[in-house]
């Protein structure tokens, strides 16, 4: 009796199931209507993160101007010099240069820069040395030198002092002039 009873019962049980599944797919949602959904969140989510975003951190111009700039400033006893700045987004630099000369070396200078966003400047400050270099920011790729006293580079030359990002320039061969 056990045996009969437990076989109606399975019977039963596949019987609702079925009837269950054959109902659920009306009472389904259509893809279209779970898509609309999902791009509605979607939306709220990204509007939510821009909104909280704008206001509690702001934007700090100095982590988004960084690269390597090359050019080839002019010298007074040499036919010029080869100019490499790193700007690295933790505020580290590094300057390499070599003037054009037969056997030159190569000099190197390391640092931190700091972004002056009112004036437009970077401003170089050496770990050994005691001075500071200053480029003003012409563009995002461009950088020209100044002066000691932070301002252009004034005479015949004050146009080549210029360096500029490397992914702006096609090449990295800097020619002598």
């Amino acid at each position: 009796m056990q045996i009969l009873k437990k076989q109606l019962q399975n019977p039963a049980l596949i019987f609702f199931s079925a009837l269950l599944l054959a109902l659920r797919p009306a009472m389904a949602e259509s893809d279209m209507q779970i898509q609309e959904k999902v791009l509605k969140a979607r939306e709220l989510t990204n509007q939510q993160q821009t909104e909280h975003a704008a206001h509690t951190n702001p934007i700090d111009k100095s982590l988004e101007f960084h690269g390597v700039f090359y050019g080839f400033l002019p010298c007074d006893d040499c036919n010029g010099i080869k100019t490499t700045l790193s700007l690295k987004q933790n505020n580290n630099y590094l300057l390499v240069t070599q003037p054009a000369r037969e056997s030159s070396r190569e000099y190197y200078e390391k640092g931190k820069y700091s972004w002056n966003d009112e004036n437009h400047t970077v401003v170089l400050t050496p770990r050994k040395e005691s001075g500071t270099r200053q480029y003003h920011i012409e563009n995002e790729g461009t950088l020209i030198q100044l002066n000691s006293e932070g301002a252009r580079i004034t005479g015949e030359l004050a146009d080549h002092y210029i360096l500029r990002r490397s992914d702006t320039v096609k090449s990295r061969e800097v020619h002598i002039h």
